[in-house]
Order: structure tokens, then sequence, then C-alpha cells
């Protein structure tokens, strides 16, 4: 049996450490856009007597603006550094969520989440390029694995949060954004002054030149969009098919659900061994081919049980994708476009998640929710199919040992 070799051990400086503290606490906040407020959103269409598709933009409003506004974010830090477009996107971030404490009609409340938008393209942005400026080879590995830790813990703990709030009023729970100030008060002092001593010129336009001509970072968009319409597979039908199990409970459900969360915390810390024995490559595959397995699951059971197999193993898939891509992107990215070609990821995750229930949502209203499954199986597999058949992706052709590795 291969042996395994010991992790080496990321030794940080203290002022790496309050970096990466702020970076990770950021990444949170990018689940909380949605999960601290989605617990009271019937007591919002109820209140302000919205229609569904009403209430439902209060949720995803963002992120379009997120997927439309991230290469300006990407842009702005390429040429200020992280630490001020950051700082600026956290103020923003808590100021419009803030305001839904004293909004009483819908369309402050719609305005209110569309500049929340602009300023979490600023953050997902800014924490994805801090991070991947300040670290590098098996650290860069290692906190990458952190950050969707630190992101599957948010969305653990911010629905709970918004729910408690919300026991008080609707309006409570949107007081939980003002913690982004506070954030970005704290990055100002602990991020570096990174700044460019030369400030690019390219832009917007230069960035798009290179990912349509470098067809890697194409696939690498394609992916992350494509993950997101699985996740949306897994976040609105998982809960359907519990209920058509028999199990009606709200808080039964939630607690079955969570299976995706927390083996994403878990592969998140372990990330840095896997990658030490596997490519990006193979990573990538075995996400896929789990994702297969689990959506099969899905399809075909008919006792929950299989159903939180089924969840956890959609989470073990996340917590190895979501960090790969990202290193992938910024290690094919060259330094003064770095920002807005780790932007335009996050036009693919959101415009993914934007798009998704209407890719999956009609094939499920007029068949069944295992007709919606099986769809999401045949995606997994085809996307698996490609990269067995593509050619290898840069930066995938050994694992990660101690020492850096060539990219």
């Amino acid at each position: 049996m291969r042996a395994t070799a010991a992790p080496e051990p990321v030794n940080l400086t203290i002022g790496q450490r309050s970096a990466l503290t702020v970076l990770l606490l950021a990444s949170t906040l990018t689940v909380m856009a949605t999960a601290v407020i989605s617990p009271v959103i019937a007591a919002v269409r109820d209140d302000l007597g919205l229609s569904g598709t009403q209430a439902g933009l209060l949720l995803t409003a963002h992120c379009l603006v997120i997927a439309l506004v991230s290469p300006v974010a990407g842009t702005l830090i390429d040429r200020h550094g992280v630490r001020r477009p950051m700082a600026i996107g956290l103020a923003v971030y808590g100021i419009a969520g803030g305001a839904g404490l004293f909004a009483d009609s819908y369309l402050a409340l719609l305005a209110s989440r569309v500049l929340f938008g602009l300023g979490a393209a600023l953050v997902f942005t800014g924490s994805t390029v801090g991070l991947l400026n300040l670290f590098r080879g098996a650290a860069q590995d290692r906190v990458m694995g952190w950050r969707t830790s630190a992101t599957a813990v948010g969305a653990l703990s911010w629905p709970l949060i918004g729910g408690a709030l919300g026991t008080l009023s609707w309006h409570a729970p949107f007081g939980v954004y003002l913690v982004g100030v506070a954030v970005g008060a704290t990055a100002l002092r602990a991020l570096p002054d990174d700044r460019p001593e030369q400030r690019p010129t390219a832009g917007i336009r230069a960035a798009l030149g290179v990912a349509r001509h470098h067809r890697p970072l194409l696939g690498y968009y394609a992916l992350f969009a494509s993950t997101s319409v699985l996740l949306y597979a897994q976040v609105v039908f998982l809960p359907l098919r519990i209920d058509e199990l028999g199990v009606h409970d709200s808080f039964v459900i939630a607690v079955l659900g969570l299976g995706v969360s927390v083996t994403m915390i878990g592969m998140g810390f372990v990330y840095g061994r896997i990658r030490q024995q596997l490519t990006h490559r193979q990573i990538l595959q075995a996400t896929f081919a789990i994702w297969t397995v689990s959506f099969l699951l899905l399809a075909g059971t008919g006792h929950v049980a299989f159903v939180v197999v089924a969840s956890a193993l959609f989470g073990v898939g996340m917590g190895m994708s979501m960090p790969t891509l990202t290193v992938l992107i910024g290690t094919a990215s060259p330094p003064e476009l770095r920002g807005a070609l780790t932007a335009l990821s996050g036009t693919a995750v959101f415009l993914g998640q934007f798009a998704s229930p209407l890719l999956l949502g009609p094939i499920s209203d007029r068949t069944s929710l295992t007709t919606g499954f099986l769809t999401a199986a045949v995606l997994a597999a085809g996307i698996l199919l490609a990269l067995h058949r593509t050619p290898s992706v840069r930066n995938a052709g050994r694992p990660r040992t101690g020492r850096p590795s060539r990219r």
C-alpha cells in the first residue's frame, strides 16, 4: 500500500495570519448574502404583499449584479491592489445590506439588494485574489482548502443566525450584514498595501481577450458555471425529494440536508493532503464521478438514508472542486490581469446560479424529480467524459509536494 507523505507545515508570519483571518472571514460573507435572509423571505413576502417572483428576486438580484459587475471589480483590483477596493466593497456590502433594517417598501429593499451586489462583487473577487497573491505552492493549496471549509461553516451558521433573529422581526436579520463594515475596517489594517508600482493599463477588454484565446481558462469558467447548476439541483430539489419520502418536518428536512456543508468542511481541511497525491485533473475527474453517483442515488433512492449519503457525497465533490478551479484560474492568469480573470469566475458562478432554475426547473416541473436528478447525473457524467478526453490542464501533470512545483 502506498505510503502517504505527511503534509509540509504551513509556517505563516503574523502579518500573513492576520490577512488570512480577514480573507477567510470575508469569504463567508458571499455565502451570507442569501443565507442570512432566506429564513424570513416568506415573512417579507406576506408583510409587503409580494408575489413569489418578487420575493425570489430579493434572494437572487445580487447574483445577477455580481455576475455583471465582477469584471469591473477585478480590473479595479488589478489597478489598485486588493486592500482598498476590498475595504470599500465590504463597507458597501455592510451599509447596503444593513439598509434592510429600515426598508419599508419593496422598491427600497430591491434597490438596497442591487447596491449590495456591487459591494459583494468586490468582496468575492478581492478575497479570492488576496489569497492567490499572498500564498504560493503547498501553502496556497492548504489555505484554499481552508477557504472552502470557512465557506461551508458560513453556509451552516448564517442561516441559523438569520432564523434566530427572524423571530424578532423580518427586518432583524438584515442587521447581520453590518459586520461587513467592521471587517472592512480591519482589512485596511490587516491586508498588505499591494498597489502595483506601475498601474496596469490593461482592463476588461484585455482580460476577455486572454480568456477567449486561452482554452483552459474557458474550460475552468465552464466548470465553475456547471458546478453552480448542479449545486442548485441539490439545494432546491433535495428537500423536495426528502418530502416525497415522507419526511415533512421542516427542521428535520434541514438537518438531513446538512451533509453537503459538513463534508465540505472536512474536505477543506484535508485538501492539501489530497493535492500531494492527486493532480488537479485527477481531482476534477474524481469530483464529477462522485457527483454522477450522488445524483443517480437521488434519482433512484426510496429511502431517506440514501438521500443523506448522496448529499454527503456531493459535499465531498464541492470540497475538492472549489479550491482546485480557483487555483487553476489564478495560475493561468498573468499577474497584471489576475483580478479581472479571477473575477470572471465570479461571473460564471453567479450566472450559473441565476440560470440554473431556468435550466432544471422546467424539467422537474413537467416530468418528475427523478427525471431532474437523472438530467443532473447525465450532465455530471458528460463533463467527466470530457475531462477524460480533453488534453491535460495546465499544472495538472504532477501532484503537489512539499516543494513548490513549476507553474
